[in-house]
Parts: structure tokens; C-alpha cells; sequence
């Protein structure tokens, strides 16, 4: 089993993740804050949003398996090595789960407050659903073939893409618009 072969190392490691935990957790608080400010949603992209649940979902998933299952983590081991630690903590767990629980906040907030005419695009919700018919499609075959490392692997790279992804309808927007008003910058700011 591998264990930190220093305990200054260990706490560096773990003190910077819990910072990065609060400095990432605080991004979401800017756009949340506006929006009850405002009682509006009108310049917030619902597309980003969706793919933003998307990734953050993903994310949870696969932080969650590896840090929590004895399966997957002796499946990691026998894959890179028995000496190897498991490249997820407790913080990693802990920030995803407030990162969906946020962001599906902020989709609650779409729901009760102005929005205007906005709405979701038919091309979000068909990114959404073939990421996750995919997914589904991909935990079936694992559950065939006990392939959990894979699998954790597979919603690694969904989040990875729709990270890469997530911003471009909000930006899009904010230049037809030739504004950025009703999306907080904040949380763009709050995490440098």
C-alpha cells in the first residue's frame, strides 16, 4: 500500500488541496449572488449552465469511485502499480459534490427568477444527451466486464471535454450581446 514517505509533504499536500477546495467552491458564489441581487437570469447562458452539471456530475463520479471504492482502487493498483497513491483526496470529493450541488442551484435560480427569452439550446440538450446515453451505455458494458477503472476513466474524459466546452456559449452570447451584464465575472476572478 503507498503512503507518504513524508508527513511535510502530506500536510503541504493536503493544505494545498483544502485551499484549492475553498478558492474553487468560492467561484460559484459571485453568479448565485447576482442573480438574487437581480432577481434575473437574463445574460446568464442556460447552455452553459447544463454542460456546466454535466461536467461537474462527471467530475463527482469520478472522484467519488476512486476515492470510495476498495474495487476500483485495487483495480488502479494492479493497473500502475501497488506503490502508487490514489490521485484523488477527500478535498477533490468534497469540491465536486459542492460543484454540482451549486451549479444545480443556479439552475434552480433559472427556474424562479426573470429569464426572459432565454432558454436551452437544442444543440445543449443533444451534447447533454449523447454525453450521457454514452455514459450509460459505457456503465453497462463495464458492469459486463468489471472494467470500473474504465469506466472512472470514461467520465474523466467527459468532464475534461466538457470543460473545454462549457464556456463557449456564454462567451458566444456575451459577444452578441456585446455585453457580459447578468454573468458575474466573479467567478472567473475568484479562482486567480
Amino acid at each position: 500500500m503507498a503512503s507518504w514517505n513524508s508527513i511535510p509533504l502530506e500536510v503541504c499536500y493536503q493544505t494545498l488541496g483544502w485551499i484549492a477546495f475553498f478558492s474553487w467552491s468560492f467561484s460559484f458564489y459571485p453568479q448565485i449572488i447576482l442573480n438574487y441581487r437581480r432577481k434575473s437570469v437574463v445574460g446568464l447562458n442556460f447552455d452553459y449552465l447544463v454542460l456546466n452539471v454535466t461536467k461537474h456530475s462527471s467530475y463527482l463520479i469520478y472522484n467519488a469511485v476512486l476515492f470510495f471504492s476498495s474495487v476500483v482502487q485495487r483495480q488502479y493498483k494492479e493497473n500502475y502499480g501497488f506503490d502508487e497513491m490514489i490521485p484523488v483526496a477527500a478535498n477533490d470529493v468534497a469540491f465536486s459534490m459542492h460543484a454540482v450541488l451549486m451549479t444545480l442551484f443556479a439552475l434552480y435560480q433559472v427556474t424562479i427568477y426573470e429569464r426572459g427569452s432565454q432558454k436551452v439550446s437544442k444543440i445543449c440538450i443533444s451534447i447533454s444527451a449523447v454525453v450521457w446515453i454514452t455514459a450509460i451505455v459505457c456503465v453497462i458494458l463495464a458492469s459486463q466486464s468489471q472494467s470500473w477503472l474504465w469506466l472512472k476513466s470514461v467520465f474523466n474524459s467527459i468532464q475534461v471535454v466538457m470543460t473545454v466546452i462549457k464556456y463557449s456559449p456564454q462567451a458566444w452570447m456575451n459577444f452578441r450581446r456585446k455585453s457580459t451584464a447578468g454573468f458575474s465575472i466573479g467567478n472567473i476572478y475568484s479562482i486567480y
